[in-house]
């Protein structure tokens, strides 16, 4: 399976081009169709990874899909630890990725 989209000429459930919005991810203006979420105007614009796990800096996106593993975190507006795999892409959201060591990794928090 990969995760791209048919052009709507090509697609077997003869939909139409929907309306498009517009997000802003780490600076980079990205466009979707509206109703999408935010994993999937990601998925959509080429990027399959936008966090990466604390421990190793493995490259994390979307793994389940409904909301359960939470790898898809990221952070919309000032709200932090948002699904990308939930959250509807709104037009103008500001979207920043999440990147952080643990706490032990850095030495504090260690006993």
């Amino acid at each position: 399976m990969t995760a791209r989209r048919l052009p709507a000429q090509h697609d077997p459930a003869e939909r139409t081009d929907p309306e498009r919005v517009r997000i802003t991810v780490d600076g980079a203006e990205l466009t979707g169709p509206a109703g999408s979420t935010i994993a999937g105007i990601l998925l959509e614009n080429g990027r399959d990874s936008w966090r990466t796990t604390s421990r190793d800096s493995r490259p994390r996106g979307v793994f389940c899909g409904i909301g359960v593993c939470y790898d898809c975190i990221l952070t919309v507006g000032a709200e932090r630890d948002v699904r990308a795999c939930q959250r509807r892409a709104c037009d103008g959201d500001v979207v920043s990725l999440q990147e952080e060591t643990r706490p032990d990794a850095a030495g504090e928090g260690a006993s």
